[in-house]
């Protein structure tokens, strides 16, 4: 029988990426789970319009959950609602897309213990293997765009920019993660294996924040597959 499994989905490479190896192991990941904090009214890890973590949730054909919350009862809300979810789909485990930040894992380890549910991490490994996890995204045939950067590591050249060789080519000369796990830059992921349809992105435009720049599309639509 297999696992049933919940997925933290943040829209980004990361997370495809775990869903991707989830997937190939055997497991079924039946609800993607997005949280929402009210004070900003957009995705907790990269900001975004929930239309579009919508867009990949039809594309991919997996219900996704909203968890509203405030930034102060962030952990609480994400407790109680996924004890209404383990419920509601029979869950076996919560899997996360961290890869070597220890307090991240700490804190989804503690949520599934408080949940009673196995804690998963498809992705985890060294600092060292971020470069390496990055080569397998790309091999893997997803295709995902850069849509926030900071700006203490990264210009806005790099918004737009699709994760290619060339990209792997010129952040190898930047001094970061080569996966961007402390936020240096986040992505969306439009179209790949496990997508039905492609996510068709158009008119962006810069927005500009404290610390951070981001790619708004003003345009978004599924296009079938045939």
């Amino acid at each position: 029988m297999k696992k049933r499994v919940a997925l933290s989905w943040s829209g980004g490479k990361d997370s495809c990426l775990a869903l991707d190896v989830l997937t190939k192991h055997g497991a079924e990941v039946v609800c993607l789970i997005t949280t929402v904090p009210i004070e900003i009214g957009r995705t907790f890890g990269h900001g975004e319009k929930l239309e579009l973590v919508k867009l990949q949730a039809e594309a991919l054909g997996i219900p996704v959950e909203f968890i509203s919350c405030n930034l102060e009862n962030y952990t609480s809300s994400y407790v109680h609602a996924l004890k209404n979810f383990k419920q509601d789909y029979h869950l076996d485990g919560i899997a996360f897309g961290d890869l070597y930040l220890e307090e991240h894992r700490e804190w989804g380890e503690k949520l599934a213990n408080d949940t009673s549910l196995e804690s998963i991490y498809p992705l985890w490994g060294r600092k060292e293997d971020a470069l390496h996890l990055l080569n397998t995204f790309l091999q893997s045939g997803y295709q995902a765009t850069v849509i926030r950067i900071r700006e203490d590591i990264l210009d806005e050249t790099w918004l737009g920019r699709q994760l290619d060789s060339a990209f792997i080519h010129d952040i190898m000369k930047i001094n970061c993660c080569p996966m961007g796990e402390s936020g240096e830059y986040h992505t969306f992921v439009s179209d790949g294996p496990l997508f039905q349809a492609k996510i068709e992105l158009e008119q962006p435009e810069i927005i500009h924040f404290e610390t951070t720049q981001k790619y708004e599309y003003q345009k978004m639509k599924l296009i079938p597959k045939e």
